[in-house]
């Protein structure tokens, strides 16, 4: 199965092994709920859905690479203690507690969530002195004489033996006491992931080009050649700090990460190509609807590679200035409430929420949650740069009036360019497969999808036969339009 797939399995299981009775008891005891033996190709992703499962239900995440552990660290250190029997003192081993159980409560204490996930990566290599180990803990959650916290839900996951020499092969006692799911790399479904965490726009539309390089591993005689979703993901940091540092993107980096001949000289080949697209395509013309006529004509007459990275280039501007507005809507719709509550001592109340979110950004665990997080404080932090020595509460809400005011300018902007996008191709493509990847593209990037659902894009909806009925309905009468916040009452 894919890797959305045994995200769905895993987290049903967690579920249901979290699930308890009248009595407060887990219907499945302890001993009966089999830890997910989660196994597929290295770099497909099975940390990440793990982590995301915890995230999502609001659960405690604990990890350990299992090949870094011996029996001492896992099981805890020996130390002798004396003991009386029928009178007579003895000297008797006892342990102190394994590491990694002790990492469980240490999470508990830090986060104060008495349910979580304990994952044990490359579980089937460990080192020989613990093996024998394992198959107690896997079926009993203990390590020696100490037990995983009751609530805590043990995933493991592991590689297959031909990626990975260390690998020991499970026996039929050990693979009895497992929930195994096998894992095949997907590109569809890592795409989900990449557009939410911004993977660099020309890994993405190389990948749209050429999907089957985006997992390949390979025998030659120089050696095993590879390529995996992992070094797709890290190589779009590289190349993104790259660009921002202005240091040349070139074959000796891309080869770093995908270690594959053939796949790596084509991706340099397609990233150099994909940066004169970026020169000669006028992008802002495109979204401000001042395009030259023979750029309208190129694009019409381009082959289907280059429209596709056309595409990538149009998806990604739009989707940097409307993640910008969609977080800094998020962030006033935070604010305002909390400045009408508060609104009799401005200086005390900055510093409050100042602090608060500051420590919110260094706490919090998601993408999403940090990114919010990280733009309040931004915002708190203007609004106090803005302040006299006075602090006051007029200027301060003036300066407030102001950031929505920019925001309404900025909003009516964005639904300008998309306007003009629409109607590009239009112009171009005509309502080809080319506006059908357009309105999927909108549709999967979560901050530009949260916008249109807020103010709406008639061109979208238009296109987009299967929401007009459905979610444009749910989004007219749920959105919150940042229009609302002019709204603002003076403050007496």
């Amino acid at each position: 199965m894919h890797i959305n797939q045994a995200k769905a399995q895993i987290k049903n299981a967690i579920i249901a092994y979290s699930t308890k009775d009248s009595r407060g008891n887990y219907r499945i005891p302890v001993s009966k709920q089999r830890p997910v033996f989660l196994i597929g190709a290295p770099g497909i992703g099975k940390t990440a859905i793990v982590e995301q499962i915890a995230q999502e239900l609001d659960l405690g995440f604990v990890s350990y690479a299992m090949t870094h552990h011996t029996r001492q660290s896992a099981l805890g250190l020996p130390f002798i203690m004396e003991k009386e029997y029928g009178g007579t003192k003895y000297s008797v081993s006892e342990y102190t507690m394994s590491e990694i159980i002790a990492s469980v409560y240490d999470e508990i204490a830090r986060t104060g969530r008495k349910e979580g996930i304990l994952f044990l990566d490359e579980i089937n290599c460990v080192s020989e002195t613990l093996a024998p180990s394992m198959l107690q803990f896997l079926q009993y959650k203990t390590f020696g004489r100490h037990r995983v916290p009751e609530g805590w839900i043990v995933v493991t996951a592991g590689n297959p033996p031909e990626y990975n020499d260390s690998v020991r092969e499970f026996d039929i006692a050990m693979l009895d006491r497992l929930k195994k799911i096998e894992v095949e790399p997907d590109y569809e479904a890592w795409k989900e992931y990449a557009v939410a965490n911004k993977v660099h726009p020309a890994v993405l539309s190389y990948l749209a080009i050429r999907s089957q390089y985006f997992y390949r591993v390979t025998t030659s005689v120089d050696g095993k050649q590879f390529v995996t979703a992992r070094a797709w993901d890290d190589l779009s940091q590289m190349i993104s700090l790259y660009e921002e540092n202005e240091i040349k993107v070139d074959d000796d980096l891309i080869s770093q990460y995908v270690q594959d001949e053939e796949i790596a000289k084509d991706f340099t080949n397609y990233y150099d190509l994909y940066q004169k697209y970026r020169s000669d395509y006028q992008i802002e013309q495109i979204l401000d609807g001042t395009v030259a006529d023979e750029i309208r004509s190129r694009a019409g007459h381009a082959k289907f590679d280059e429209r596709l990275s056309l595409i990538s280039l149009i998806m990604s501007s739009l989707d940097e200035e409307i993640s910008d507005i969609t977080l800094r809507e998020d962030a006033l719709q935070t604010i305002i409430p909390e400045f009408r509550q508060n609104s009799s001592a401005p200086a005390v109340f900055l510093k409050e929420e100042i602090r608060y979110w500051k420590n919110r950004s260094e706490k919090t665990d998601t993408k999403e949650n940090i990114e919010h997080a990280d733009t309040v404080l931004a915002m708190y932090d203007s609004l106090q740069r803005q302040q006299t020595s006075d602090y006051d509460m007029e200027v301060l809400y003036g300066n407030l009036k102001n950031e929505v005011a920019v925001l309404k300018e900025e909003s009516d902007l964005i639904q300008n360019h998309l306007s003009n996008v629409f109607r590009f191709f239009e112009d171009v493509f005509g309502n080809g497969q080319e506006m059908l990847i357009l309105v999927s593209e909108l549709t999967i990037r979560p901050y530009v999808s949260k916008y249109i659902y807020r103010h709406g894009c008639d061109k979208y909806y238009e296109y987009n036969k299967q929401l007009l009925f459905g979610d444009r309905e749910k989004s007219l009468t749920d959105r919150i339009d940042a229009l609302e916040l002019l709204e603002l009452d003076q403050p007496e």
